[in-house]
């Protein structure tokens, strides 16, 4: 451990030199940067691609694609459109008693961003906080998953080929390291992963005082409301749930929906399974799970909640595949909250049904858990929308769609309560990697020495019209 938190400690420590020797970047530096992050990813996606499939024992290329690289190579492009102008200074004019001196806001480089990434989505939960610390003008380290190894070491291999050691340091290796990493002195800290690992790393930071952002997880709701279109609903929730079979942060976790529903929801969900999936035997557009422990936690959460009286409705005639952790959509009814299907975030392809008798109490079962990473809400009535909106709190919300709303760069993606803190993206993520230094110019002419002591006359005139504009 201590030869481990060493070698960090000196890579830290070359960034912060490297840093202090330039600490406010010019646009074209960061640029730069940008520009070589995104060749480097157009080069090597598809390396990248076939590393993750290795790792995952089989994710679809078209997945990584679409859930990975176009959103990562977008993030890219957003950033170098917009940029130049997030760096631009801010000013205002004085307070009316001040004038006429004026402020400024100067967006300021942090330092060493340090970033720790999950297994789940290892390219994208790399690249989208780098883009966001680069385009600040600061300088990262990047810790990357051990459950993704192959993919792990292909991308500390590359990144050691496009960046200097100075720019991005690619840091890989078990938990021990990822220990010793978070209890480094960054100059801000990202942390994507689950709610228990969070309360950890956020421990370590709070030693060094360092500030954090932490993207949790958590039990994220799919509400069908009373006015919802049925069809299309089941589809969005069965495409959130299957794709990367469930091992998404903002995967739908449970739906609630109308009492006499659950049938209909059932019978729909497996039309649109054999529609999205038709030859899902073959196992080549569908994800496994990524590990052997993974798929034996799913099988357990199913197994307990099926003890304890659950009913299962398997989605396919496919058999689940142990030796290739294959497992198909599953869904749940006559579940209820003594279950630990009902307790952990399930980050799987099990998906529990629970009914209601009114939107109010839909609304109230959200309300009284711990605040979600993401809710998800069909309906077309306006009013049953903004109720909706108005008494839930969460991450972030998509309205008649799944997981879209993290790939919007005018959105910040980030959670609330249990589910995280602070977001990132697009301007977002510049501003949680800077620091917006306020800055008060006074004029050569000006007013401050009325109120300068000796406390007189003068001053308790001055200060009677300062608290008479009050």
């Amino acid at each position: 451990m201590d030869t481990t938190h060493e070698v960090l400690a000196a890579q830290l420590q070359l960034m912060r030199t490297a840093h202090a020797s330039a600490p406010m970047p010019p646009w074209s530096t960061r640029a730069r940067q940008l520009r070589v992050l995104e060749t480097m990813l157009q080069e090597q996606h598809e390396v990248f691609a076939a590393a993750i499939n290795d790792d995952f024992g089989q994710r679809p290329r078209e997945e990584t694609q679409m859930l990975e690289v176009f959103p990562s190579l977008s993030s890219i492009r957003h950033a170098l459109r917009h940029g130049r102008r997030w760096m631009k200074p801010r000013g205002s004019l004085a307070n009316l008693a001040f004038l006429p001196a004026h402020n400024t806001l100067i967006p300021q480089p942090l330092g060493v961003i340090g970033i720790i990434v999950p297994w789940n989505y290892p390219l994208y939960l790399a690249i989208g906080p780098l883009v966001d610390a680069l385009v600040a003008g600061n300088r990262a380290m990047v810790k990357l998953s051990e459950y993704t190894p192959r993919f792990s070491a292909l991308f500390a291999e590359q990144v050691a080929r496009y960046f200097r050691p100075d720019e991005v340091h690619v840091v890989t290796g078990d938990a021990e390291v990822a220990r010793a990493f978070s209890a480094l002195p960054f100059d801000h800290l990202l942390f994507t992963g689950s709610t228990a690992v969070g309360h950890h790393v956020m421990r370590a930071a709070a030693h060094n005082l360092t500030p954090v952002t932490l993207e949790l997880g958590g039990k994220s709701p799919a509400i069908v409301g009373p006015g919802a279109r049925f069809e299309h609903a089941v589809e969005r929730i069965v495409f959130g749930k299957m794709v990367n079979a469930g091992q998404t942060c903002i995967a739908p976790d449970y739906v609630l929906l109308p009492r006499a529903r659950v049938p209909a929801f059932i019978d729909t969900a497996r039309q649109v399974v054999t529609r999205m999936y038709p030859e899902l035997w073959q196992g080549t557009q569908y994800a496994s799970v990524v590990s052997d422990q993974q798929y034996r936690r799913l099988i357990a959460l199913r197994d307990d909640a099926l003890a304890a009286g659950a009913h299962l409705h398997p989605m396919c005639n496919v058999a689940e595949d142990p030796l290739r952790r294959l497992l198909p959509l599953q869904l749940l009814s006559e579940v209820n909250d003594s279950m630990k299907l009902m307790q952990q975030e399930i980050f799987g392809p099990l998906l529990p049904l629970v009914p209601y008798d009114s939107l109010d109490e839909a609304i109230a079962y959200v309300a009284s858990h711990p605040h979600p990473l993401a809710l998800y809400l069909f309906e077309q009535d306006a009013s049953r929308i903004e109720r909706v909106l108005g008494h839930t709190v969460a991450g972030g919300v998509s309205v008649n769609d799944t997981l879209y709303h993290i790939a919007q760069h005018s959105l910040p993606f980030g959670g609330v309560g249990a589910s995280g803190m602070g977001g990132y993206h697009g301007e977002a993520g510049f501003r949680t990697f800077s620091h917006h230094k306020p800055v008060f110019r006074q004029t050569r002419l000006n007013g401050a020495g009325l109120l300068d002591p000796p406390y007189g006359a003068r001053f308790r005139k001055v200060l009677g019209l300062l608290l008479r504009r009050g």
